[in-house]
């Protein structure tokens, strides 16, 4: 498995923007990826802090083509400034980022509890779109699990974690006390929905503004603020002390011309502005403005930073799970690598042997009875298991040891395995995707009952 993509360790905001993806655009994001020539399965994952593409390459390609492809298509969708922010894994190392990703320890906020719902919406939308593989699939499976397992064996994810509250935290060290204060909420997202009920339990005064005025009116009432019309943003900014937006637009929704234009009526009054949507929903601009104060999603990592003293000995121990479960699932990896190439040796093996003797049957061997017929074909099939014996034995043996790649590939080479090894993997794929959507609805309906048991208890 390879990984190309940028976070936001490697990259600011203003080169992340340039490669995020709309939810609407994922699928076909997925299908230019997949037609790269070297590669054979792909999933890609595109929050606010990230855009990186899981890609497991074709048989036969190697790591550094699939690598170098999928570098060039983000160098051309993102332009030549994101090419120096990208960073690149593979094999190991690659298993390791993205079980740290799934797990949380990769994030902003380490320990908020939304990328795994994001990695767990990437998998349905790459298996919806065919992109989903069996290594892939195997391997975010894996990387969920282990999420859970780091969130059930530590304390990373106690209280309230997540940008969101992170953006409210911020509020609070402008304003001591919310009380009495306009909050302005642009967007109506999940991000926005935390970041309104912390806001509402601080005191603030709410309104929100969504392009849907339905979402707008749902999410008010239930926060206990009020609704205004996405013709009303101006007025709205007019009345706010502090703003917080959060929405998928890909321009910007505040621009520093609208706030000219509200400026003198404003009175001099401060103006916060929180911006935690990637792309950016407030024009850069805009900060610098007299008495408008601008902070993105970059701009909260000192308040992260604190943040983080407290659970420090918790992420300590959550890196030690992951280093286990690499690990152990590096080695689990290693003697199942090895299967579809000894199901292909087996299967071709078998097809070579079966075709020169049903061909002697048809014609020197046509006197022969049919018990004869069925005898020579057991004492055939012996034969063959014997031969194989040895050779399957050693490339089991030689999974994960070093040279276990060119021995394989000695293999594929020397018994003309490309079309059986094909086949063994789309039957290996077609059983990986089926073991998902079983645990998927396993754990739909362990969720479901959940509520249910809780009732009755």
């Amino acid at each position: 498995m390879i990984v190309v993509g940028l976070s936001h360790k490697s990259a600011p905001i203003e080169v992340r923007e340039r490669l995020a993806i709309a939810p609407s655009a994922l699928e076909d994001m997925l299908a230019t990826v997949i037609a790269l020539e070297p590669l054979g399965e792909v999933v890609v994952l595109s929050t606010c802090n990230r855009t990186e593409v899981y890609a497991v390459p074709a048989v036969g390609a190697r790591a550094a083509d699939a690598i170098a492809a999928v570098s060039r298509l983000l160098g051309e969708r993102g332009g030549r400034e994101v090419i120096p922010h990208l960073t690149t894994a593979h094999g190991r190392e690659a298993f390791r980022h993205l079980f740290r990703v799934t797990s949380s320890l990769d994030s902003l906020v380490v320990g908020e509890p939304q990328i795994l719902g994001q990695v767990k919406e990437a998998v349905q939308v790459a298996a919806k779109a065919g992109t989903l593989g069996p290594e892939l699939a195997t391997a975010l499976r894996a990387a969920i699990q282990v999420a859970k397992r780091v969130r059930t064996d530590t304390a990373i994810g106690s209280g309230q974690v997540s940008v969101s509250s992170v953006a409210v935290d911020l509020a609070r060290r402008i304003f001591d006390d919310l009380a009495g204060h306009t909050t302005l909420l642009i967007g109506a997202g999940e991000m926005a929905e935390t970041a309104a009920k912390l806001l509402a339990r601080g005191g603030a005064a709410l309104l929100v503004v969504n392009r849907s005025s339905a979402r707008a009116e749902e999410l008010a009432a239930a926060v206990g603020g009020r609704a205004r019309g996405w013709h009303e943003l101006e007025s709205c900014l007019l009345a706010a002390d502090i703003v917080v937006t959060s929405t998928a637009s890909s321009e910007p929704v505040i621009t520093a011309n609208s706030l000219r234009r509200i400026r003198r009526a404003r009175r001099g009054r401060s103006l916060f502005l929180i911006d935690i949507a990637v792309p950016r929903d407030i024009d850069p601009e805009a900060g610098r403005l007299d008495n408008v104060y601008l902070y993105d999603i970059d701009d909260l990592s000192h308040v992260v930073a604190e943040s983080l003293e407290g659970r420090a000995a918790e992420a300590e121990r959550a890196d030690a799970i992951v280093e286990e479960e690499v690990e152990r699932y590096a080695q689990r990896r290693s003697e199942e690598a090895m299967k579809p190439l000894i199901v292909a040796l087996r299967e071709r093996t078998h097809e070579v042997i079966s075709a020169e003797l049903d061909k002697s049957c048809r014609s020197r061997l046509k006197h022969l009875s049919e018990n004869d017929r069925q005898a020579l074909t057991r004492m055939v099939e012996a034969a063959v298991n014997k031969l194989l014996h040895q050779p399957v034995t050693r490339l089991k043996q030689l999974a994960g040891a070093p040279g276990s790649e060119v021995a394989a590939q000695l293999v594929r080479e020397l018994f003309d395995l490309e079309e059986a090894l094909a086949r063994a993997h789309e039957r290996a794929r077609a059983l990986a995707l089926e073991v998902v959507d079983e645990r998927e609805e396993e754990e739909k309906e362990e969720e479901e009952e959940e509520p249910r048991a809780a009732a009755r208890g």
